[in-house]
């Protein structure tokens, strides 16, 4: 490797070392700027769309328009639902724990050899709703704890009217910052940068714009299966279950567990509990063969231990903010790890001298002894 390529990976080490330095000194400013460049994100799709039949300021007002009202929407409806739905199920959770105690625990027992002293279940039910009485008391506390600091409460305004301001003109925008970014990417890797940005965006709108879709229209589907079911706590399980749908499986097995307790709890019959299996098994025909193939597709290409290690790592290091961001950034990452894949396996590490490679346009040929270059891909098209 020559002196000048060498100064050069230095040089862009440094530059990313100072970028990400600044980006970590800057955080709590660039929170609203980052949730501000989501939105726009997601709906500049749609803008583009539109932008066929009306102007670019017209289309960018009327999906912003849409975009407020759904946010106003969920809090103002989704949100006192999901309370509600949570203290109805916190009102017959003592009936789950009898059932539990009465019915449960003895085939437990019989069949498994399980102790019934393995599980405190009167200690289950008041940390669970000592837990509620907090959490439903947090709202109360934080704003009270916020109105008593004056600066608290403006920088939270601040923040709170910066994100549709800052959102607005990111989406107006987007086309013409995107241009610019692209512009001061050196020449020499340019076709290289513009690959993996467009594999990332292929894979990041899978997920943000396809996943998300998936598990809100399977909450929807098996809250309302269940609550055709009969189940007072139907919406409560198919949201839980569409929510955790993005693990393959793990939202319906979480689903059918839950669902079928709540049946036989209820009812004490297995009729209940044949219509929750077919709730499921339906709900999982419709995610297999028709919203997954048509809203995400097979761009993600994430393993499922690979998606339960990157929300956990993330809750881990971040928090809850780690658990949102987990899957977008694995997914990222899983495209600049499949391209250091195929730069390692075309160097010398990996292959002898003699192996045929495959090099991507705008890559140049290896050096050294000769090596027979079986196919020069085109740059993928935009």
């Amino acid at each position: 490797m020559s002196e000048e390529k060498l100064d050069i990976r230095w040089q862009w080490l440094i530059l990313i070392g100072i970028v990400g330095l600044v980006f970590w000194l800057l955080a709590p400013v660039l929170m609203p700027f980052v949730v501000a460049a989501l939105f726009a994100y997601l709906g500049d799709p749609l803008v583009d769309r539109l932008e066929r039949w009306m102007s670019r300021s017209f289309a960018v007002s009327l999906v912003f328009f849409v975009m407020i009202i759904i946010v106003v929407a969920i809090v103002l409806i989704l949100v006192p639902f999901i309370e509600r739905q949570i203290s109805n199920f916190l009102t017959q959770l003592p009936t789950w724990i009898a059932w539990f105690e009465t019915t449960a625990t003895p085939w437990l027992e019989e069949h498994f050899g399980i102790s019934p002293d393995v599980l405190d279940t009167q200690k289950i039910i008041d940390m669970l709703q000592s837990h509620w009485r907090e959490a439903g008391g947090f709202a109360t506390t934080v704003l009270t704890r916020v109105s008593k600091s004056g600066l608290t409460l403006v920088g939270w305004i601040l923040n709170i009217v910066m994100v549709p301001v800052v959102a607005f003109y990111l989406l107006r925008d987007w086309d013409i910052l995107v241009e610019r970014i692209h512009a001061l990417v050196p020449r020499s890797i340019e076709p290289i940068v513009a690959r993996l940005s467009r594999e990332s965006d292929d894979v990041l709108g899978a997920f943000l714009r396809g996943q998300l879709s998936v598990m809100v229209a399977l909450g929807v589907f098996y809250g309302v299966g269940l609550s055709l079911v009969g189940l007072s706590v139907g919406p409560l399980i198919g949201m839980i279950a569409g929510l955790i749908s993005f693990v393959p499986y793990l939202g319906a097995i979480t689903g059918v567990v839950m669902a079928v307790i709540a049946a036989l709890v209820q009812y004490h019959d297995w009729a209940h509990v044949v219509f929750v299996l077919i709730v499921f098994a339906v709900g999982q025909t419709l995610e297999g063969y028709v919203l997954v193939p048509k809203l995400v597709g097979d761009r993600i290409g994430l393993h499922p231990v690979a998606v339960i290690f990157a929300v956990l790592a993330g809750g881990e290091l971040f928090g809850f903010l780690g658990v949102l961001l987990a899957l977008p950034v694995a997914s990222v990452v899983m495209v600049l790890l499949r391209y250091a894949h195929e730069r390692y396996t075309a160097s010398d590490l990996y292959r002898t001298r003699t192996d045929p490679v495959i090099l991507v346009a705008g890559e140049e040929e290896p050096t050294g002894t000769p090596v027979v270059v079986v196919e020069r891909r085109p740059p993928e098209a935009g």
